[in-house]
């Protein structure tokens, strides 16, 4: 995570000093100096997490000088072989958004199916085929 945590925090540096330009070099705006800043503290916050899990775990392979293809070999993980629940999910958030153009009660209706969505998306695996 070495890799990683060096972008992040190369970032936070970039965005701070861009910040500090941006203030002192050219206006006296609010609101890009605090959006530059967020964006400095938002990557230095990824900073100090990967800093703080890599530090806790093995090393990566990416960290590894001496690693080969073959040492990433293994295991990716488990990957969901077909779903109707995303497709269902996409129709209610589009029938969320049309309710205030055409109605509301469309969009009461689509809460209530959206509900029904998200759960049969997170339980697809707790029955059916695929249970476990």
């Amino acid at each position: 995570m070495k890799v990683e945590r060096n972008i992040f925090g190369f970032l936070g540096i970039f965005y701070l000093t861009c910040a500090l330009v941006y203030w002192f070099g050219f206006t006296k705006e609010w609101v890009g100096l605090m959006t530059l800043l967020l964006s400095a503290v938002m990557s230095l916050m990824i900073t100090g997490y990967l800093a703080i899990v890599g530090s806790k775990n093995d090393k990566q392979l990416s960290d590894d000088a001496d690693a080969t293809i073959a040492d990433g070999a293994g295991s990716l993980g488990f990957f969901p072989p077909h779903s109707i629940w995303p497709f269902w999910c996409a129709l209610t958030a589009s029938l969320m958004l049309l309710g205030p153009i055409f109605g509301w009660w469309i969009s009461m209706m689509a809460f209530g199916m959206g509900v029904w969505a998200v759960g049969g998306w997170c339980y697809e695996f707790y029955r059916g085929d695929y249970a476990h």
